[in-house]
């Protein structure tokens, strides 16, 4: 399927694993030149060796202002065309586990960041009638996830200023969308497989094979599942979505409007 998105210009964040690597290689399939994001020089150099004429990289932690800034010289006066928002997430706790200090830590990890990257790209979007955001989150917005009351809770916000500034601007051309995994195969979830592992006194292929065997389909996801669906939000054929929460997740979800 042409996206027509060819020489077109998007950022990716976390972009050397996971999901954001996944993201990655769709848009450079599809002709896309990606500006990747991510805090380890040797992978990006890696990923400059693989990819030679579609990318550039910036090396650094995209929760902080001052790559915010090194990313905007970057971009400079081109032409964005889409960005897809991702970055670590909060230790894996229940409630009574946590401080003050690490809900403190968790708004700067999940949210702050992603209002002033929002705040610095959306503008741009805007000023050429064109854009598309993807943020990657989480399904527990809908439905909670063990020990995940940090991420959630602060995820929940970020769908709540997304929501609220894609109807402020749906006649812009820029739409934003949030996508919502559950369990995948991807680095992230060795802090949930190693927190059940000590809660049960397992190990943590039994409470990764413990995990799947709750999952509908009885597996956990490929990053490559979340990634083909946030490259189409990233195109130009998703225009009429925005503002939605769309969660993939084997069937995880049990409500209705999951």
């Amino acid at each position: 399927m042409d996206l027509h998105i060819k020489d077109q210009l998007f950022v990716v964040c976390g972009a050397t694993s996971g999901f954001g690597n996944a993201v990655l290689n769709n848009l450079i399939g599809d002709g896309a030149k990606v500006i990747a994001i991510a805090r380890g020089q040797e992978q990006l150099d890696k990923l400059i060796q693989a990819h030679p004429n579609s990318i550039e990289v910036l090396c650094g932690d995209i929760t902080l202002s001052e790559t915010i800034q090194l990313l905007l010289d970057k971009i400079g006066n081109r032409k964005l065309s889409g960005a897809f928002i991702n970055a670590g997430g909060p230790p894996a706790m229940k409630t009574l586990e946590t401080k003050l200090d690490d809900w403190d830590n968790a708004y700067h990890q999940l949210l702050r960041w992603k209002v002033e990257l929002t705040q610095a790209l959306v503008p741009l979007m805007m000023k050429e009638k064109y854009g598309r955001m993807v943020f990657l989150e989480s399904a527990s917005v809908k439905q909670p996830i063990d020990n995940l009351v940090l991420s959630t809770s602060l995820r929940l916000s970020v769908v709540g200023f997304i929501k609220t500034l894609s109807q402020e601007i749906a006649e812009s051309g820029v739409t934003l969308n949030i996508v919502g995994p559950g369990y995948h195969e991807t680095p992230a979830i060795n802090r949930l497989l190693d927190k059940k592992a000590e809660q049960e006194n397992i190990s943590s292929e039994e409470a990764k094979n413990k995990i799947a065997s709750g999952i509908k389909m009885k597996r956990m996801g490929n990053p490559e599942d979340l990634g083909q669906l946030a490259t189409w939000l990233l195109a130009p054929s998703s225009g009429y979505i925005t503002g939605q929460t769309i969660s993939v997740d084997g069937g995880q979800i049990l409500g209705i409007h999951g």
